[in-house]
């Protein structure tokens, strides 16, 4: 169980590892859904290769937008090619590295799902049946005592329930002749991507500066995560913005209603140490014209990278001594 947690844990604490685990549970959403998919070709010559070709382009093409849209370094991408420049400057390389990851997890359950669909074949046998010669199994009876012409009998080779290839081994071998092309279509396809997969590994580093690849990869993640953070503080503000609106409607309802008593000295103290302690979530920004400016400000006008103000603040703290003469701190 502990294990687990520590697993929950980390992918909730890394947007990547988020993005990898989509990624593959797409992957697999579109491997379940093509073993529950019904193919029925529709063993006519006009249709067989249009409808093979649709249910081969499409689902890939529906399983990439999604990818696409549930991927989160497409909105972390966006927002920082489009974003105004203000101040702080546009780094083309990191929207290029953005782009390269979006693309690359976005692809791989469209590749999942034409990978299955070659490998079982079927969908290729609908499609190329048609474009098979016949004299190429000469040892075989081709069934022509129904008066249709070869175009249509090789069309209804998917439909083994056809009444024509009763008793018939000519369908089972244009079958296995048509699977063996999908199949080694398939298998080199998966060669081709393993081979420039680590092609790409072993020669990457020989043209590129890692140096240079250490710093657009950090400044991606930055993006990623500057946005979750102040996403994160503008609920937390929001939520403080709210709960304070509503305590001073009811604070104004009882002026209206009520007289005001003089309050105990406590009373007092913690109704001030409260609206200090909301002051302080609030960081000033107490009206909605505030706010939006705020926003505004972050939109066109984001802050330049460089924390030094702010990381060489002075800190208030405490000294004394102990018995021995040794001194002591401790943060206000």
């Amino acid at each position: 169980m502990e294990r687990l947690k520590l697993v929950l844990q980390y992918f909730q604490s890394n947007s990547e590892s988020i993005s990898n685990g989509i990624c593959i549970i797409l992957a697999l959403v579109s491997v379940k859904l093509y073993t529950s998919f019904d193919f029925n070709c529709p063993c006519l010559p006009q249709y067989n290769k249009l409808y093979s070709l649709g249910v081969m382009i499409v689902p890939p093409i529906i399983l990439f937008f999604l990818g696409v849209l549930v991927n989160r370094h497409t909105g972390v991408m966006m927002d920082e090619w489009l974003r105004p420049i203000g101040k702080r400057s546009k780094n083309p390389s990191v929207v290029k590295y953005l782009f390269s990851a979006m693309l690359q997890r976005a692809l791989l359950a469209p590749m999942v799902w034409i990978l299955v669909t070659l490998l079982d074949g079927k969908i290729f046998i609908c499609a190329f049946s048609v474009s098979v010669d016949p004299a190429l199994f000469s040892g075989i009876c081709l069934p022509n005592n129904t008066g249709l012409d070869v175009i249509k009998i090789m069309a209804k080779v998917p439909c083994k329930e056809d009444i024509i290839f009763t008793n018939s081994s000519f369908r089972k071998a244009v079958s296995r002749y048509v699977r063996c092309y999908s199949q080694a279509v398939g298998w080199s396809i998966l060669l081709i991507l393993i081979v420039m997969g680590a092609m790409g590994r072993l020669i990457k580093p020989c043209f590129e500066d890692h140096a240079t690849f250490l710093q657009t990869r950090y400044w991606s993640n930055y993006l990623d995560v500057e946005q979750k953070l102040f996403d994160e503080t503008c609920v937390l503000h929001a939520r403080d913005f709210a709960r304070k609106c509503v305590v001073q409607f009811f604070e104004d309802m009882r002026e209206d209603t009520l007289l005001r008593l003089p309050h105990p000295p406590f009373l007092a103290n913690c109704q001030e140490e409260w609206e200090d302690e909301e002051e302080e979530r609030l960081h000033g920004v107490t009206k909605q014209e505030q706010m939006n400016e705020l926003l505004n400000k972050w939109y066109y006008n984001k802050p330049e990278l460089d924390v030094t103000r702010i990381a060489h603040r002075p800190k208030m703290c405490i000294t004394w001594e102990d018995r021995e003469g040794k001194t002591l701190y401790s943060d206000v």
